[in-house]
C-alpha cells in the first residue's frame, strides 16, 4: 500500500478541479516534452498520440489519481490496465523519470505558477513516484512471471 502524508494527499487532491479544466492541455505539453526524446517517442503509438486519445487517456487518469489518492483501492483495476498495456509495451523502470521530468514541468507550464507552486510540484511529484514505484514492481512481476500483480 503506498504512503503518501495527509498534507501530500490533500494538495494532489486539492488540485483536481484544475486538472479536471486543464488535464488534456497539461498531458499534451507533457507528451510534446516527452517525444523530444526519440527513443522515448518511438515507443508509443504515435496514432493514438497525434489523434489525442493517449493525451485523453492520461488526462483522465490523472484526474482520477487526483481525486482517489486517498481511495487507492478505487484505482486498483485502472492500475492494473496499465500494467498491461506498459508491458505490452515495453516500459519499463529506467522510463519512469523521462515521465516525471516531463510531467511535472506540464503541469506548472499550463496551470501557472500561482496554482502549480513549488508545494504543489512537490506533492505531485511524490505522489508520482508512489504511483510509479507501484507500477514498476506490478511491471516487474509481469515481467518476470508473465503474471500482473
Amino acid at each position: 500500500m503506498p504512503t503518501l502524508s495527509p498534507n501530500t494527499m490533500a494538495i494532489v487532491k486539492s488540485t483536481a478541479p484544475f486538472i479536471e479544466k486543464q488535464g488534456l492541455a497539461i498531458t499534451t505539453a507533457m507528451y510534446a516534452r516527452l517525444f523530444e526524446n526519440a527513443e522515448i517517442a518511438a515507443m508509443f503509438d504515435r496514432a493514438a498520440g497525434d489523434s489525442g486519445e493517449q493525451p485523453r487517456r492520461l488526462a483522465a487518469a490523472i484526474l482520477a489519481y487526483a481525486k482517489n489518492i486517498d481511495k487507492f483501492a478505487n484505482l486498483a483495476s485502472a492500475v492494473q490496465r496499465m500494467v498491461a498495456r506498459h508491458v505490452e509495451t515495453g516500459v519499463k523502470a529506467e522510463h519512469y523519470p523521462y515521465v516525471a521530468d516531463a510531467l511535472l514541468p506540464a503541469i506548472r507550464d499550463v496551470l501557472g505558477a500561482d496554482v502549480a507552486t513549488d508545494e504543489v510540484l512537490a506533492a505531485w511529484g511524490e505522489a508520482y513516484w508512489v504511483l510509479a514505484d507501484m507500477l514498476i514492481e506490478a511491471e516487474r512481476l509481469e515481467y518476470e512471471t508473465g503474471i500482473a500483480a
